[in-house]
């Protein structure tokens, strides 16, 4: 079941809680996204299982899940499938087709609904498309992305982009321009003090 938001998901709204059945460590649990208030969630959806796209990502993510973590955030993949499907997909290796044990919970969508709620369903295709949002410690949708069916995602830009949320949010008076990462220089959002930051920038 899921909590639905009025009107379209927006960054900045509180996201949508949901409890589901998801696989973790072979097994199937029930979790909400409340659960994990207190840190960050990366909370992402794709089409289907045993597609072609989608193990992909499944597998990037889960390679890449230890960086997430020391960032204090969990990872958490959402599709349509159910949970046996999940099951059989995480049973299967890699070079079958699979993507083998994962570091972070799959989420059964059988459903649709957290999908919907998170505005990310295709009616036509009975699927979601490629969402990815982070939320923030209090339950707060900072970013939104979506992106069509037939092309993946970028772990490097999720980081990037929960690392920015993350300082901005530790540094209330500073936002981080263009292509910032960790360690780059920030700006002071005020029309005097951000003469400093563009005093420095080439051109």
């Amino acid at each position: 079941m899921t909590e639905h938001a009025e009107g379209c998901l927006r960054v900045g709204q509180l996201a949508p809680d949901f409890s589901a059945t998801a696989v973790v460590d072979q097994a199937f649990k029930v979790i909400k996204l409340s659960d994990y208030r207190g840190q960050y969630v990366v909370l992402f959806f794709y089409p289907l299982d045993f597609t072609f796209v989608c193990p992909t990502e499944i597998a990037a993510f889960s390679d890449r899940c230890e960086e997430f973590k020391a960032l204090h955030a969990q990872i958490l993949a959402v599709s349509v499938d159910s949970e046996f499907a999940h099951l059989a997909w995480v049973q299967t290796e890699r070079k079958a087709g699979g993507v083998g044990d994962l570091n972070y919970p799959l989420i059964s969508d059988l459903k649709k609904e957290v999908s919907a709620a998170y505005n990310v369903l295709d009616p036509e295709a009975g699927v979601a498309l490629r969402g990815l949002f982070i939320i923030d410690r209090e339950g707060i949708v900072q970013h939104a992305t979506i992106n069509n069916l037939a092309f993946g995602r970028n772990v490097d830009e999720t980081l990037r982009v929960l690392q920015a949320i993350q300082h901005v949010q530790s540094n209330p008076n500073e936002v981080c321009p263009v292509d910032w990462q960790p360690g780059d220089k920030t700006m002071v959002p005020d029309p005097v003090k951000s003469k400093d930051f563009f005093a420095d920038t080439p051109g």
